[in-house]
C-alpha cells in the first residue's frame, strides 16, 4: 500500500449544500458550508504532514452522529453499538462531496484521483467524521 492520510473533524457532519443565486444573478457558497470546509482544511493541516497522495486513490469516511437525547435506553444501547443507524438527513453522499471537495489542491491534486470510496453513518456521543485515503497500488 503506498502513501496514507488519516484525520478526523470534531462536530456534526456537514453535508454540502448547493450554491445559492441572488436575485442579482451572482452564485455563492452557503455560509454553513464553506465554515465546515474551512474546519475540514484545518484539521486535515493540524493532523497531517502535506504531502500530496498521488495516482489512484481509496477514501474511507466514517460520520458519526450525536445520539438524541430523546432516547430509550434500549435504543441509545443499539445506537451506540451500531445496531441502528441515522437514515437522516444528511446525505451520504453530500457529506462525501464536502469532505472531498474540500481537500482539493491540498491532500491531492484533484478529488477526481479517487476511485474507490466507502462511507457509511452512524451514532456516537462523539459526533465526528473520520477520513483516510490512501494511494492504491497499480500492479
Amino acid at each position: 500500500m503506498g502513501n496514507k492520510i488519516y484525520f478526523e473533524i470534531p462536530g456534526e457532519p456537514v453535508a454540502k449544500a448547493r450554491p445559492r443565486v441572488t436575485k442579482q444573478g451572482i452564485t455563492y457558497t452557503p455560509k454553513k458550508t464553506e465554515n465546515y470546509e474551512n474546519l475540514v482544511k484545518l484539521c486535515y493541516m493540524q493532523q497531517n504532514q502535506g504531502d500530496k497522495l498521488e495516482g489512484q486513490l481509496k477514501a474511507n469516511i466514517k460520520a458519526f452522529f450525536q445520539i438524541p437525547k430523546s432516547v430509550s435506553k434500549k435504543k441509545y444501547i443499539a445506537m451506540e453499538k451500531g445496531k441502528i443507524r441515522p437514515s437522516k438527513k444528511p446525505d451520504v453522499d453530500n457529506i462525501i462531496k464536502s469532505v472531498l471537495d474540500s481537500l482539493n489542491g491540498l491532500a491531492y491534486r484533484d478529488d477526481s484521483q479517487v476511485v474507490c470510496i466507502n462511507a457509511e453513518k452512524f451514532y456516537s456521543d462523539n459526533p465526528r467524521v473520520e477520513v483516510e485515503i490512501s494511494e492504491m497500488e497499480v500492479s
